[in-house]
């Protein structure tokens, strides 16, 4: 069923496409230069401007052109003038067919089925006619020089034939008119003669008064050359005069004005001077009201800078000290409460604790006094010998601190002369012995005690030392 339907629609647009190229063929067009003339079935009608369907077979369409028509107008014979005198006449016509409904149909019945030729010979045929009426009611004299007057007659006789013919005259235009017995060349003869003359005497009287004002200007000019020069000799010794006076009163201005101007330069100068003099002292008068007002502004602004401060430290320091303090005396006063609690809680353990540490200290105290008093009956014991034996053992130490600083040399480079045993590696060895020679001699500075004064004072080796009393005894 869809597939009929779609059919049926297609066979339609069909149809009708057809049919608008049928009718698009039947519609006839008339341009703005042209007529149509339509006749057959429903009688004759013009279309002009707009188009009209044509039915085929019932009714004929032809074009009428309402173009202008322009074609020459000149007899074969010649045409004979008032006077008799035989002329030959070249035109140019201007003729269209007239827009009017009525015109068309006129100019339709009288030329539709004409050519161009045929149509253009018929119209001749009737210009000519008039033509040659017309110029047989002129003179040679009146064609030749009124032409616009024959035209003006030919439009104006032509007009009644033209319009029966559907037609206008737009325009009639006269080329050439022409003679065989030369009369318009001698017509102007007897003008051309006088003209000449006139020309001849008109010349003559010309030159006459020119050499005459020729003559009159060459006296005048002479004259007035001799005037001339007259009074340019005394223009010149005037002006010589003139411009010696002129010379002497410029060199005087000059010298005037020298001296015056010189002295308004020095006037000036001075004046510059001193005012620049006064300009200075503005200018560090000035300088220093600014650097005073800089200064007080800078004051100012140190002013405002600190009152700044000081409410920035008091809103912030110094608030927030005061909460600090606060805080902090609560805190110490509660810390207070408590290691006071904690006091009276620990101060009999703490008492408890100092009497056994002091009991401690004395037991130790009394260790130790006990352990100084052997020491002190060992070193009692002690003879020559023991204290060269403990000086000897010290003595290592005391060379290795003194050789100490000889362990930061990177390098000893040894250069021997040969001189005896303090030449070479005996140097370094025999420089170390010197310095653990000097070792008693430092120890002397050091105490103040002689080595061999308190080597004298000990027990000599093999004697018994002697043992204290007993219970507090002196020996």
């Amino acid at each position: 069923m869809p597939t009929e339907i779609w059919v049926i629609v297609g066979l339609c647009v069909l149809g009708l496409l057809l049919l608008m190229s049928s009718l698009a063929r039947l519609y006839r067009k008339a341009g703005p230069h042209e007529a149509l003339i339509v006749y057959g079935f429903g009688g004759t009608r013009v279309v002009k401007g707009h188009g009209a369907i044509v039915w085929p077979m019932v009714q004929v369409c032809r074009e009428l052109s309402l173009e202008l028509m322009s074609f020459d107008v000149a007899p074969q014979q010649d045409l004979y003038t008032k006077q008799g005198v035989a002329v030959t006449v070249e035109a140019v016509a201007q003729i269209k067919v007239k827009s009017d409904v009525e015109s068309i149909l006129t100019a339709s019945e009288q030329f539709l089925t004409k050519t161009d030729q045929e149509r253009e010979g018929l119209i001749r045929l009737v210009m000519e006619g008039h033509l040659r009426g017309i110029i047989g009611q002129l003179t040679v004299e009146e064609i030749v020089k009124q032409p616009e007057m024959v035209g003006e007659r030919m439009r104006a006789t032509c007009a009644d034939d033209m319009s029966k013919m559907g037609l206008e005259v737009i325009s009639f235009t006269i080329k050439e008119v022409r003679d065989k017995n030369e009369y318009i060349t001698n017509m102007g003869k007897p003008d051309v003669a006088r003209i000449k003359r006139d020309a001849d005497v008109a010349a003559a009287e010309a030159e006459r008064d020119t050499a005459i004002k020729r003559a009159l200007a060459q006296r005048e000019s002479a004259v007035a050359r001799a005037q001339a020069d007259q009074e340019r000799v005394l223009a010149e010794t005037l002006s010589q005069a003139k411009q010696a006076e002129a010379q002497r009163d410029l060199e005087v201005k000059k010298a005037q004005y020298l001296e015056v101007t010189k002295k308004q330069q020095a006037q000036a100068d001075k004046a510059y001077d001193i005012q620049a003099n006064v300009m200075q002292q503005q200018v560090i008068a000035e300088s220093v009201r600014v650097q005073q007002v800089e200064k007080e502004g800078q004051v100012k602004v140190q002013e405002a800078e600190i009152a700044r401060r000081e409410k920035e430290l008091i809103a912030t320091v110094l608030k927030q000290a005061e909460i600090e303090r606060q805080r902090i005396e609560t805190l110490a006063e509660a810390e207070k409460q408590r290691l006071m609690a904690e006091a009276e809680g620990h101060a009999s353990s703490i008492r408890q604790q100092g009497e056994a540490e002091a009991e401690i200290i004395f037991k130790k105290g009394e260790a130790e006094a006990k352990a100084m008093n052997v020491k002190a009956e060992a070193f009692q014991e002690y003879n020559q010998a023991a204290v060269i034996d403990k000086l000897l053992t010290g003595l290592p130490e005391v060379v290795k601190a003194l050789a100490s600083p000889l362990a930061n040399v990177d390098r000893i480079t040894v250069v021997s002369t040969g001189n005896g045993d303090a030449a070479g590696l005996n140097k370094i060895t025999g420089d170390l012995t010197k310095m653990a020679a000097q070792v008693p001699a430092l120890f002397e500075t050091l105490t103040g005690m002689n080595m061999g004064d308190m080597l004298g004072k000990v027990r000599q080796i093999g004697d018994k030392a002697a043992k204290p009393p007993e219970n507090g005894g002196t020996k």
